[in-house]
């Protein structure tokens, strides 16, 4: 079990298994303290990083989708004491906040109930990241930005820091400025949706080298997907990918800057308000690599609800990204086609004054 998991709780009680079932006895809840009863709404939220009708009647359904057996070995630990459980594990991002905030199980059993909770949620992610069907939409709150065609989404990568994960990899995973990390990246719609993530490439990947082995990218190469993602410089010009222009010269190139810098934006805000929500993405993780994956893509999942729900918490000064932004090292590899749509795009649109 990762170390971590395995400190959350003082051991007060012999608890087993996740009791993965709607309708639980009320005592087995009220014997723990029901959160739901216990904490007024806006200390709700503020402990599990949504409201309580969410939490009720969305998160616990995505969950309860598992089941497991129910041993004699001590009362189940009911779902919802799970779900809000992991939902503080991810909001607080800290071990010693959420110590002493509900009962005590044994150390093992938080470990399983929140592996498990993080997995339940991971194994929904196709349901909930995705590209919406109706992209003629996401293209139209696009160009109201900035008159940017048939943009759909924006790209761009950010550093989740982690432990060193040993072995004789390691060294993959330091990034540039020296510590160890994933280079996680997104594609954020005009809401600041997350529409797919690559959550698995160690911190010393560059951006073009990520995006090169996603699944996004062999979309767009097979025609699956139409328009345009706008990316930084650590991207290449492709037909499909718009960067800015690197020494802008004319005044409709500097437009074009300006407005793709303004629309792209979007995807840092998208990283600050994911890691607002979910303080654990900006602190140290320290569970195994595939464990550490399935968190950040079950934050992204909870994400894209809050935002369907409208519960969205803007980030303030410290919850940017430009302390954990992936270094944005030129591309080498931009496409003469790719320059080619771009000054299409620079002279239909930028050259009016």
């Amino acid at each position: 079990m990762d170390r971590d998991l395995d400190l959350l709780y003082s051991v007060n009680r012999d608890q087993s298994d996740l009791e993965f079932d709607l309708n639980i006895p009320r005592r087995y809840i009220r014997d723990m303290d029901n959160p739901l009863e216990k904490f007024t709404e806006a200390d709700f939220r503020k402990r599990f990083r949504f409201s309580k009708e969410i939490v009720q009647n969305v998160l616990l359904p995505l969950v309860g989708h598992q089941r497991e057996q129910i041993t004699n070995r001590g009362l189940p630990v009911p779902l919802i004491i799970g779900l809000l459980l992991t939902l503080q594990f991810y909001g607080s991002g800290s071990l010693r906040i959420i110590c002493g905030e509900l009962k005590g199980f044994h150390q093992s059993t938080v470990s399983r109930v929140i592996t498990k909770v993080t997995r339940s949620i991971y194994e929904q992610s196709r349901n909930y990241i995705k590209f919406p069907e109706n992209l003629n939409t996401v293209q139209t709150q696009f160009q109201t930005i900035r008159n940017f065609p048939n943009v759909i989404g924006c790209i761009g990568c950010a550093q989740i820091p982690i432990m060193s994960p040993g072995g004789p990899n390691a060294e993959l995973f330091r990034n540039g400025k020296r510590s160890f990390s994933l280079n996680v990246q997104i594609v954020a719609g005009p809401d600041l949706e997350i529409y797919d993530i690559v959550a698995t490439n160690p911190g010393s990947y560059r951006n073009d080298h990520v995006f090169n082995k996603s699944a996004v990218k062999t979309r767009f190469e097979k025609k699956q997907l139409p328009g345009y993602l706008l990316g930084d410089s650590g991207y290449p010009s492709l037909t499909y990918l718009l960067t800015p222009f690197r020494d802008p010269c004319t005044n409709e190139e500097k437009r074009y800057n300006e407005a793709h810098a303004q629309i792209r934006n979007i995807v840092d805000r998208t990283f600050g308000v994911l890691r607002h929500r979910f303080s654990c993405l900006r602190r140290l993780l320290r569970h195994k690599h595939e464990t550490i994956c399935c968190i950040i893509v079950a934050c992204a999942v909870l994400h894209n609800i809050s935002i369907a729900h409208r519960e969205v918490v803007e980030p303030d000064g410290e919850d940017g990204v430009e302390d954990l932004a992936a270094a944005a090292s030129d591309a080498t590899t931009d496409s003469q086609s790719g320059q080619l749509v771009r000054a299409t795009i620079l002279r239909n649109h930028f050259s009016q004054l």
